[in-house]
């Protein structure tokens, strides 16, 4: 059985000409009148004309819909009479027709609906384009031609679909322009890693179409300051920001000169207060403002943030009156937020307004993949910054990203971490190649401080296993063994620390065998009970 598509039925919106589409007596159908024009084509039926025009057009306007009937009598005209005093003032134009736009009664389900820009004024056009191209007029728009003869007749239409991504030269450039700005998002790094390169594709999405706060999470060092340059780097190339960025680390910021800072005093506002400050939001008006480590910022500060974001102004410390400034925010912080609002040590409203876009940035022994390109990325920054090409041999870079990429590569300070050790490495190559003793002596000098570094968590664990080791194992069994390592080091014999241990269970239990079972559990971590005790 054949199956019939249903055609929805074409609605136009169209301003009625008073230039285009005048004519009088028998002589007028001589002339080209685009909006009868439009209803009079072949194999293009408008079901429906919504006819737009001021009060001193309504004349014209029974003409035309009189002649619309005679020629196209399927075509349903409905006036609409708008009280537009000047058609050639923007704002008047564009308040009217986005009044009309927003009270119409779409119906996108059941119609198809286009909009006619080749009458009225060129403001009234332009207008037209905007209200369709934001969606105000979920619409096509539609432009119609006059004949090149006279004696030709209708003229010719065209349609044109706003949605540029399917016209394929414009596609590929989109595509392009898209790809140039993951590339600049990335700084230029090939990263490998999927959930990171998805990461970074909803960023560039969000950051070119949007203005709204965005809050960056991740570890120290992952990254967060460098993509909020980016962030306002695209930005400024996609013309959403005009002024500068603004950084403050809000770990830096305490007491009067938190608010100082920030907001700026007035001469005398406390001691020390020789002179006005502006402060960094005025800096950062028609900017972007970005502040890192938000979860330290004081709740004062906290509660005059707010409102800079919600009403744009503020009053400077000291001041009589309030300032104005219209930012953008990106804020960063390796903080639980959530946790300090129950800990009540951040505003809830504030995390409220700044959690509309949160990306989670990943710490880099979650991205082993990317280790190798972020190596060769370090390396040519320290030749362009130090103006000196240096290189790992084939053997040195192998050894280097064994040690980086397997268990006992830490990086608790990421991306920090990475930069240092090449630029320590680099800086001791002979003759700019980087070779094996240079490794060797680079990642040892890091175990060592990675333990230092994780020494004071779990250090009994660290001591019998290494931090690397106990890097790999889950928390909540790095807690049970550590408590299991404190009851054996408590006690004179595997069988006693086995019936401490297991006391809950062992009446219930018809064969007792304490020492065999605790004994099995340290082996699942390369443990004995010798190991266990060695120095106690």
């Amino acid at each position: 059985m054949a199956i019939t598509l249903a055609i929805r039925p074409r609605v136009v919106f169209g301003i009625l000409g008073t230039t285009l589409d005048t004519g009088k007596g028998p002589k007028r159908w001589e002339r080209w009148r685009p909006t009868v024009s439009l209803c009079q084509q072949d194999n293009f039926v408008v079901d429906r004309l919504e006819l737009i025009h001021g009060k001193r057009a309504t004349r014209l306007a029974q003409t035309i819909i009189e002649d619309i009937a005679s020629v196209s009598p399927e075509t349903e005209v409905v006036q609409h009479t708008v009280d537009m005093n000047d058609p050639w003032d923007f704002e008047e134009v564009y308040s009217v027709l986005h009044e009309f736009a927003t009270e119409y009664q779409f119906d996108t389900d059941r119609e198809d609906y286009l909009v006619h820009i080749t009458t009225g004024t060129h403001v009234a056009q332009i207008c037209n384009f905007l209200l369709t191209e934001s969606r105000y007029f979920p619409a096509r728009l539609i432009q119609t031609s006059p004949p090149r003869k006279a004696a030709d007749g209708l003229g010719s239409f065209s349609i044109i679909d706003l949605d540029l991504s399917r016209y394929d030269r414009l596609a590929a450039r989109f595509e392009r322009e898209h790809t140039d700005a993951i590339t600049s998002l990335k700084g230029g790094i090939e990263t490998r890693n999927a959930a990171f390169n998805r990461l970074i594709e909803r960023i560039e999405h969000v950051a070119a179409r949007t203005t709204d706060p965005m809050l960056i999470t991740g570890p120290t060092g992952a990254g967060k300051s460098r993509l909020a340059g980016r962030i306002y780097d695209l930005r400024k190339h996609r013309r959403l920001v005009a002024g500068n960025l603004i950084e403050v680390n809000c770990a830096t910021l305490r007491g009067d000169g938190a608010m100082s800072t920030l907001f700026g005093h007035r001469k005398g506002a406390f001691t020390g207060a020789a002179s006005d400050r502006s402060g960094l939001l005025l800096s950062a008006d028609g900017g972007v403002l970005f502040l890192d480590e938000i979860g330290e910022l004081g709740l004062d500060e906290q509660a005059m943030l707010l409102r800079a974001i919600e009403e744009r102004k503020f009053l400077p410390f000291g001041a009589d009156s309030e300032v104005q400034s219209d930012f953008q925010l990106i804020v960063g912080t390796n903080r639980d937020l959530a946790g300090r609002v129950r800990s009540g040590d951040f505003r809830e409203d504030l995390l409220a307004r700044i959690n509309l876009w949160t990306f989670e940035l990943p710490a880099l022994r979650d991205r082993p993949e990317d280790i190798e390109p972020n190596l060769e990325f370090e390396l040519q920054r320290y030749a362009r910054d130090r103006g000196q090409q240096t290189r790992l041999s084939t053997e040195a870079r192998k050894q280097f990203l064994e040690f980086a990429i397997g268990p006992a590569g830490l990086w608790p300070g990421n991306f920090r971490d990475l930069g240092a050790a090449v630029t320590r490495m680099a800086t001791l190559a002979p003759g700019g190649r980087i070779s094996r003793d240079v490794v060797t002596e680079e990642t040892e000098r890091l175990r060592r401080s990675w333990y230092q570094h994780t020494a004071g968590e779990h250090p009994e664990l660290n001591r019998l296993l290494g931090p690397a080791s106990v890097e790999n194992i889950d928390l909540f069994d790095r807690v049970q063994l550590e408590a299991v390592i404190q009851v054996c080091q408590r006690s004179h014999s595997l069988s006693e620390a086995g019936r401490t241990l297991f006391a809950a269970t062992r009446e219930r239990r018809t064969s007792v065998n304490d020492s065999d079972r605790l004994r099995k559990y340290l082996a699942k971590f390369e443990l004995s009970w010798d190991d266990v005790n060695a120095g106690m």
